[in-house]
């Protein structure tokens, strides 16, 4: 199942499955509500800033999409609910566990069983970790999330959506960047280490140069 959902989209529907399980009451959320919600510190990474333009822009794209839809349920003001899953406008259906791990890797990016067993517990009841490698290995199924190559040193490989672009970079690419890194220390230590040479060479020098000329006893 193919969504290609940019950052600003995913958050924007990540934000409201989290809100209709966890604050059912104050669900469809107005502009506001879900601009305060998207922007929310904890729980969220990256943290971002939209101010209610791009919000509302974001909202008018998955319109297009048809992952959301507009209400207002006797209130003046319009409200939001998503479409995309569990609804009887798709086709995506999924279980409590599936939808609290899915969603809170749309929200925070790639993490471990362990560390989604902790965070997506406030969503569903999940009380061992093989209740998540359960539902993980579900979602693979589904093509809706991939596991990452291990990282050196680590017990655990994370997991990731497949719904859009991700914020996450690649071990791989990681790896590369610190051995740059890397290199560009040992480049910088060697010459430092070159100018104190040097700068010994040019002292003694000088000391041999005074002694010469009596200067020095």
């Amino acid at each position: 199942m193919k969504f290609d959902l940019n950052l600003y989209e995913t958050r924007v529907i990540s934000v409201l499955l989290e809100k209709e399980v966890t604050t059912p009451d104050q669900y469809p959320l107005s502009l506001n509500a879900l601009k305060n919600a998207c922007n929310q510190k904890s729980n969220r990474h990256p943290v971002l800033e939209l101010d209610e333009t791009t919000v509302s822009n974001t909202l008018d794209a998955l319109e297009d999409k048809n992952l959301i839809r507009r209400t207002q349920q006797g209130s003046r003001v319009e409200k939001f609910k998503h479409r995309f899953c569990n609804t009887e406008f798709g086709e995506l259906k999924l279980t409590p566990a599936q939808l609290a791990i899915l969603c809170e890797l749309m929200l925070r990016g790639a993490q471990t069983p362990g560390e989604l067993r902790s965070r997506a517990s406030r969503m569903a009841a999940l009380k061992e970790v093989r209740e998540v490698d359960d539902a993980l290995q579900e979602l693979i199924q589904m093509t809706l999330v991939k596991a990452l190559p291990r990282e050196p040193g680590k017990r655990e490989c994370r997991y990731q959506h497949l719904l859009g672009k991700s914020t996450e970079q690649p071990v791989a690419a990681k790896a590369t960047e610190a051995q740059g890194n890397l290199a560009a220390k040992d480049a910088k230590i060697k010459q430092l280490e070159q100018q104190v040479s040097d700068l010994q060479s040019e002292n003694e020098r000088l000391i041999q140069k005074l002694r010469q000329l009596g200067e020095v006893v």
